[in-house]
C-alpha cells in the first residue's frame, strides 16, 4: 500500500467550536497515531470541511454555538464516513434517530476517545 493511502486511513476531522477542546482532541489523536485536522466552529464551514476530503472519521461537536450539527451528520452518513458525536450531554442528549452513533462525552480522557474511535471505525485490513 502506498503512503498516501495509509495517510488517508489515518485522517480525522475535528469539528469543534471550543479551541481548547479542539487542541486537546488533536493532541490525543496524534498520540493515538492519527493525523487530525480541525474545522471552524460554524455550521457552514463544518459542512464544507466534511464534504472536502475522504476522512477516516469525524469528531463532531453536537452544538456549534447556537447551531446543531445534525445536517453535517446526515452528510457524513450519506458518504459512509464514520463519525463520533462529542457532547457534554451524552447519548441521551442526542436526537432519537442518532442515539446509535458513538459518543464522546465531555469531559473526556484519551481512553474515552480510544473507545469511541474503536466503536466508530471498522477494523483496518
Amino acid at each position: 500500500m502506498n503512503r498516501d493511502a495509509t495517510m488517508e486511513r489515518r485522517k480525522v476531522l475535528i469539528i469543534e467550536d471550543e479551541p481548547l477542546i479542539a487542541m486537546l482532541l488533536e493532541d490525543m489523536l496524534n498520540e493515538l497515531g492519527f493525523d487530525a485536522d480541525t474545522s471552524g466552529g460554524r455550521l457552514a464551514s463544518a459542512m464544507e470541511a466534511a464534504a472536502a476530503t475522504q476522512w477516516r472519521c469525524v469528531i463532531l461537536d453536537v452544538s456549534l454555538g447556537d447551531e446543531e450539527t445534525y445536517p453535517v451528520a446526515d452528510a457524513l452518513m450519506a458518504r459512509d464516513i464514520p463519525f463520533i458525536f462529542a457532547t457534554g450531554y451524552g447519548r441521551d442528549g442526542l436526537r432519537p434517530g442518532y442515539r446509535d452513533t458513538p459518543v464522546l462525552q465531555k469531559p473526556f480522557l484519551i481512553d474515552d476517545l480510544e473507545v469511541a474511535l474503536r466503536d466508530a471505525l471498522p477494523p483496518v485490513k
